[in-house]
């Protein structure tokens, strides 16, 4: 039976890269060791019509029923998985700030350094090195959620979330550990 465990082991290892297995990235996230990144849930199509507001959520793209859904079934995987509360920090947009709300692990906090840069793509290396800087001052040993999108993700990450995708990052130099997905 060891043998196996240890085949296994080399093999999540060889298809998975660095990835660690579920139940070890959900330890990794209770003890506050790893931060979750997560892109927000389903919000059909791409960017944010001319002219959006960040203070009127009718002129951003906003989740569908199926992303707030989604961003539920997600709040009950982290309760299921031992996070029942967690430093839930969001971007300021209603898609990220819904899907938030909608993980239920407690109070939501803005910060802005989450917001998108798509649309300025010139900001992308000040604003994921504030992102550091924000992994870096989160409380020590306790869960953190950090809602935001792909090209924030991404930045960080070199990973393409999927909607709803969290990503496992340590939070020691960043190092990817895994993927997990609410569906």
């Amino acid at each position: 039976m060891r043998l196996f465990q240890i085949a296994i082991g080399l093999w999540l290892c060889c298809v998975g890269g660095t990835a660690m297995a579920e139940p070890a990235l959900w330890q990794a996230l209770r003890s506050g060791e790893a931060v979750a990144l997560l892109r927000h849930a389903e919000a059909p199509g791409t960017g944010d019509p001319p002219g959006f507001r960040l203070e009127a959520c009718a002129t951003q793209r906003n989740l569908s029923p199926a992303g707030r859904a989604q961003a539920a079934r997600l709040g009950a995987l982290f309760r299921a998985n031992g996070i029942a509360n967690a430093e839930t920090r969001s971007s300021q947009w209603c898609r990220c700030r819904d899907t938030a709300a909608a993980l239920g692990l407690g109070p939501v906090r803005d910060a802005p350094v989450l917001n998108s840069f798509f649309g300025s793509p010139q900001a992308a290396s000040t604003q994921t090195a504030a992102l550091r800087a924000l992994i870096e001052s989160l409380p020590a040993g306790q869960p953190a959620v950090l809602v935001t999108h792909q090209v924030n993700i991404t930045a960080l990450t070199g990973i393409y979330p999927g909607s709803g995708e969290v990503i496992v990052v340590a939070r020691q130099g960043y190092r990817v550990l895994g993927r997990l997905g609410s569906d």
